[in-house]
């Protein structure tokens, strides 16, 4: 089928790369003139703004989004919106929070433009073995986008959740499990790295991919990781997030739903970006203050 493509980052660049292999006509945007040339060297049809991508399309029209979560996301949607006709539909496959989809939808429904939010992982790793797709959105919406789905997934790797929301929902999940996974593991190959033991963490995430409770595709991205650098001395231990857990963690509180892993590990990523704690210097003064514990000066 046909679909405008716009955001052509390492994501989009690689999803648009997908697309074409599977035979779909893809007209590419991107703000940056390069990545559309290098699109269009992977056989997409360029396009020099957004008016002009609408353009290149045929009725009923399908624009997928892939820009960062936020500002750019929601620019894009209104600027796509005000070039397009009833009966085209608008794709989010960014990491928008689901209560922004239900608002956008509405706003869109009487100008009768469907709206498809699309919960997308993957990663960088997604042109070769496919992109999990969570999609919302309504059915016939849904159907008609139903070939592109099958093309950015792998086989039984995309599933319609349901209403507006309802992808991005299930993806904000997705990650919030992923942000407890990822710290499990860090914990344990922290306490494994300081052993008396001469251990090969390498050896060792390669061992449990086999057979263990434990294996996981984030595992052998562990075991690659450790392989290159066991010490990982070229790294600094700072981790960002991208919002997903905030948001999960927010939910959790207004449904009374205790979520003390994820919230661990969300609070362990803003102390990885703190040089010093004040309130770690807090504790310090106070044991000192009340039982002469030592300080460091």
């Amino acid at each position: 089928m046909e679909l405008g493509f716009i955001g052509l980052g390492k994501m989009g660049m690689n999803m648009v790369t997908r697309l074409r292999q599977g035979q779909h006509r893809v007209v590419a945007f991107d703000r940056s003139s390069d990545l559309i040339t290098q699109a269009e060297h992977q056989g997409c049809v360029g396009s020099s703004s957004l008016a002009d991508l609408v353009a290149k399309l045929s009725a009923p029209r399908a624009v997928w989004v892939m820009v960062p979560s936020g500002a750019p996301t929601e620019e894009t949607v209104h600027a796509v919106a005000a070039l397009l006709q009833p009966g085209d539909i608008i794709i989010d496959g960014g990491n928008t929070r689901f209560h922004d989809d239900v608002r956008r939808a509405a706003e869109l429904k009487p100008k009768g433009i469907h709206y498809v939010d699309a919960g997308t992982s993957g990663g960088i790793w997604g042109l070769k073995i496919g992109y999990c797709l969570m999609v919302g959105g309504d059915d016939a919406a849904v159907k008609h986008l139903t070939p592109v789905f099958k093309t950015l997934a792998p086989e039984n790797g995309w599933a319609h959740v349901g209403a507006v929301g309802a992808g991005h929902y299930v993806k904000m999940v997705h990650n919030g499990i992923e942000y407890s996974m990822m710290q499990g593991y860090a914990e344990g190959f922290e306490l494994m790295s300081k052993s008396e033991y001469r251990l090969d963490l390498a050896r060792i995430a390669d061992l449990w991919m086999h057979g263990s409770v434990v294996r996981s595709w984030l595992l052998e991205l562990a075991a690659g990781a450790l392989k290159e650098d066991q010490k990982l001395e070229k790294l600094k231990g700072y981790v960002q997030d991208s919002g997903e857990g905030r948001w999960m963690i927010a939910d959790a509180i207004e449904k009374n739903v205790p979520v003390p892993t994820l919230t661990t590990a969300l609070f362990t990523r803003f102390r990885s970006r703190q040089e010093e704690s004040f309130a770690e210097k807090m504790l310090a003064a106070l044991r000192n203050a009340f039982g002469g514990h030592a300080v460091r000066r």
